[in-house]
């Protein structure tokens, strides 16, 4: 019998290098066992990421000493949060009343969007992070919102009156991403305001996605050519050159 020395797995090497499913090898007409295992998992992770309710009280107390506001949407469930994609969108009458404007120069807002397992995970480090570039900004209370989508923010940062307004929400979860942050900023915010008029920094999910630290960079660039142009959207551009991106970000994040 001649001998046969096993067969090098050629993926191993890339899939060590991503969270993406990579060749994962076959077993008849289907997945093997283990793959097929894993997919079920994360599809019911990225399932669960939909559904789980956002913790106000704990993220309040994550975001301390930062003082913070709490308002909901006119999706009074999450039943009708998904299937009422226009009513996420719309601040209940009564948190409205209750958000009293100010000289503010950003207003930031924590949504749940489609994950609130992101929100969670990522939101107080990031805006920690993103302070420590705006000393001298005025940051109204950070306002956390319920059953919430970006265009949220439009009615929040026009109730307090603020020049701009930054939404960091809970992304559509991936197979491989449950717990993936968006962050959307807007100037001038009104409802109505059309998503071409924002700017959005995506995927914000250490150690698999961007890092603090460079987000907040990012982000920061940003709100400050944002104020200096009286304007968001398609018209900002990131056009730091690729070295000053790197090192827009603090070190020790």
């Amino acid at each position: 019998m001649t001998y046969r020395p096993p067969t090098r797995d050629p993926f191993a090497q890339l899939r060590a290098m991503t969270t993406a499913r990579v060749g994962l090898g076959r077993s008849g007409d289907g997945l093997p066992t283990a793959p097929m295992l894993a997919f079920q998992l994360a599809h019911a992770a990225a399932r669960d990421a939909v559904h789980a309710g956002l913790d106000m009280d704990r993220l309040a107390t994550d975001l301390a000493p930062r003082p913070t506001l709490c308002v909901v949407s006119q999706a009074g469930d999450r039943t009708t949060y998904l299937r009422r994609p226009d009513l996420g969108r719309r601040l209940a009458a009564a948190d409205s009343a209750n958000l009293s404007p100010g000289d503010w120069d950003l207003a930031i807002v924590v949504a749940d969007g489609l994950s609130a397992t992101a929100v969670h995970a990522h939101a107080p480090a990031l805006i920690a992070a993103v302070a420590e570039h705006l000393g001298d900004w005025r940051i109204a209370p950070v306002v956390i919102a319920t059953q919430a989508r970006v265009a949220l923010g439009d009615a929040i940062g026009a109730a307090l009156g603020a020049q701009l307004v930054l939404v960091l929400i809970g992304e559509r979860p991936g197979l491989s991403a449950p717990d993936s942050l968006g962050a959307y900023l807007t100037w001038r915010p009104a409802i109505g305001t059309p998503d071409s008029a924002r700017n959005c920094v995506s995927n914000i999910r250490p150690p698999h996605g961007l890092d603090y630290a460079a987000a907040a960079g990012t982000l920061a660039w940003l709100l400050r050519q944002a104020r200096a142009r009286g304007l968001t959207g398609v018209a900002l551009k990131d056009d730091r050159p690729t070295g000053a991106r790197a090192l827009a970000a603090p070190m020790g994040d």
